[in-house]
Protein backbone atom coordinates (compact mmCIF):
# COMPACT_ATOMS: atom_id res chain seq x y z
CA UNK A 1 0.00 0.00 0.00
CA UNK A 2 1.57 3.24 -0.86
CA UNK A 3 1.49 6.22 1.17
CA UNK A 4 -1.21 8.96 0.61
CA UNK A 5 0.05 12.22 -1.17
CA UNK A 6 -0.08 15.94 0.48
CA UNK A 7 -3.21 16.68 -1.48
CA UNK A 8 -5.15 13.28 -0.41
CA UNK A 9 -4.46 13.86 2.97
CA UNK A 10 -4.97 17.27 2.69
CA UNK A 11 -9.06 16.50 1.26
CA UNK A 12 -9.04 13.78 4.09
CA UNK A 13 -8.54 16.34 6.64
CA UNK A 14 -11.09 18.95 5.09
CA UNK A 15 -13.50 16.24 4.66
CA UNK A 16 -12.91 15.11 8.58
CA UNK A 17 -13.47 19.34 9.65
CA UNK A 18 -17.00 19.12 7.51
CA UNK A 19 -18.11 15.69 9.19
CA UNK A 20 -16.08 16.50 12.56
CA UNK A 21 -17.58 16.71 15.96
CA UNK A 22 -19.83 20.25 16.09
CA UNK A 23 -21.48 20.68 18.96
CA UNK A 24 -24.94 19.62 18.35
CA UNK A 25 -25.85 20.66 22.13
CA UNK A 26 -26.50 17.15 22.84
CA UNK A 27 -26.04 15.96 26.25
CA UNK A 28 -23.38 13.31 26.96
CA UNK A 29 -23.19 11.05 30.10
CA UNK A 30 -19.85 8.70 30.56
CA UNK A 31 -19.03 6.68 33.78
CA UNK A 32 -15.37 7.52 35.00
CA UNK A 33 -12.52 4.88 36.05
CA UNK A 34 -13.23 6.55 39.87
CA UNK A 35 -17.09 5.56 39.06
CA UNK A 36 -18.11 9.16 38.81
CA UNK A 37 -20.93 10.33 36.31
CA UNK A 38 -19.71 12.93 33.71
CA UNK A 39 -22.22 15.00 31.80
CA UNK A 40 -20.76 16.62 28.23
CA UNK A 41 -21.75 19.01 26.40
CA UNK A 42 -22.98 21.40 29.42
CA UNK A 43 -20.24 24.04 28.84
CA UNK A 44 -16.31 23.40 28.04
CA UNK A 45 -15.77 20.84 30.86
CA UNK A 46 -17.66 18.61 31.99
CA UNK A 47 -19.40 18.23 34.98
CA UNK A 48 -18.56 14.79 37.27
CA UNK A 49 -20.60 13.76 40.54
CA UNK A 50 -21.01 10.62 41.99
CA UNK A 51 -23.65 8.47 42.17
CA UNK A 52 -25.39 9.72 45.29
CA UNK A 53 -24.18 13.40 44.47
CA UNK A 54 -26.50 12.78 41.59
CA UNK A 55 -29.36 11.13 43.29
CA UNK A 56 -29.46 14.46 46.06
CA UNK A 57 -29.37 16.55 43.39
CA UNK A 58 -32.22 15.35 41.76
CA UNK A 59 -33.95 15.02 44.87
CA UNK A 60 -34.09 18.52 44.97
CA UNK A 61 -34.82 19.41 41.25
CA UNK A 62 -37.84 21.41 42.31
CA UNK A 63 -36.23 23.79 44.64
CA UNK A 64 -33.27 23.88 42.03
CA UNK A 65 -35.74 25.50 39.52
CA UNK A 66 -37.52 27.58 42.03
CA UNK A 67 -34.32 29.03 42.73
CA UNK A 68 -33.50 29.55 39.36
CA UNK A 69 -36.86 30.85 38.78
CA UNK A 70 -36.60 33.06 41.54
CA UNK A 71 -33.12 34.95 40.75
CA UNK A 72 -33.58 35.30 37.27
CA UNK A 73 -36.38 37.76 37.69
CA UNK A 74 -34.18 39.20 40.05
CA UNK A 75 -31.88 39.53 37.50
CA UNK A 76 -28.94 37.72 39.46
CA UNK A 77 -28.18 35.42 36.76
CA UNK A 78 -26.65 36.05 33.09
CA UNK A 79 -29.04 34.60 31.36
CA UNK A 80 -27.42 33.37 27.49
CA UNK A 81 -28.44 34.87 24.47
CA UNK A 82 -29.64 32.88 21.84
Amino acid sequence: MSEPTYEELKAQLEALKKSGSKRSGALEFRVGEKGGVSVYGLGRFPVTLYYEQWIRLLDIAADLRAFLEENKSAGKLKLKES
